[in-house]
């Protein structure tokens, strides 16, 4: 009587994709300033990162590393050929048109339609043949947004780039990349002084400080349903920027600082 025996293959777990970023203890230096200090850092793809630090932290400093901007010849760095970046200020040509600044340095026919298509995507479709001074700040940033778009990018980066913007288009602003980025899926990195901003888009947020990064946060909750968790998340990373938030909300903050004595006053 003979058996037939059946070999069984394990399984093996899929390996995580290779990070669209890697960096590894990457330093930059200007003259006798440290900048940048030994740092590592992965990016993976589709991730969506917040970067957070005070001013002179290193922030925009590492941002241009990624941007291709610095040179990092003979340091351990890895950054996509397929890379664009949104800044505070949106850096249209004023002389011109709306179109033509999102298509900006593309070759191809095709061009008129394409940025046609990435206005539409940021319901700029009206504004298509419009001059750059006729736009509103939100409308100007939704199409840098375009421009940075239509490059398909496997890395974006946005340096503060709704910092000069009132609070509700600024609120619109973030629903807006929100929808590119489940659109597109391209990793992103923003760079913020905001908490609530980091907390409301990333899956993580980093830290800078003096060119380290010291803390990191993994925000696991899905978006929409962030309320119940981040109050102390928050309160963690006001603190390593050296905020001291436990009462919460940032009108909780805000009272407790300004209050005599930083005791909340009573009614």
């Amino acid at each position: 009587m003979s058996l037939a025996v059946k070999s069984l293959a394990l399984a093996t777990p899929p390996s995580a994709p290779e990070p669209v970023v890697r960096l590894r203890n990457y330093s930059r230096r200007f003259d006798d300033n440290l900048i940048l200090d030994s740092l590592d850092l992965d990016i993976a793809p589709g991730e969506f990162v917040a970067l957070l630090g005070h001013s002179g932290s290193g922030k925009t400093t590492l941002l241009r590393t990624l941007a291709g901007l610095d040179d990092v010849a003979a340091q351990d760095v890895t950054i996509p050929s397929s890379r664009a970046v949104v800044f505070q200020d949106a850096r249209l040509l004023p002389w011109k048109r709306v179109w033509k600044n999102v298509v900006l340095g593309l070759p191809g026919r095709d061009a008129h339609a394409r940025a046609e298509t990435a206005l539409a995507e940021v319901g700029l479709s009206h504004r298509i043949d419009a001059w750059p001074l006729t736009l509103s700040g939100g409308e100007a940033q939704r199409t840098a947004l375009a421009r940075a778009l239509v490059r398909q990018p496997q890395l974006l980066l946005l340096d503060e780039p709704f910092a000069a913007l009132d609070a509700l288009t600024r609120l619109r602003m973030h629903e807006l990349v929100l929808r590119l980025w489940y659109a597109h899926r391209p990793a992103v990195l923003i760079v913020t002084h905001d908490v609530d901003e980091a907390l409301a888009l990333a899956d993580r947020a980093l830290v800078l400080d003096k060119g380290r990064i010291i803390a990191e946060e993994r925000i696991t909750a899905p978006r929409g349903q962030r309320s119940a968790g981040i109050r102390e998340l928050r309160a963690r990373l006001l603190g390593h920027l050296g905020v001291d938030a436990t009462a919460g909300s940032y009108a909780d903050v805000v009272a407790r600082a300004s209050a005599p004595n930083y005791a909340v006053a009573a009614e």
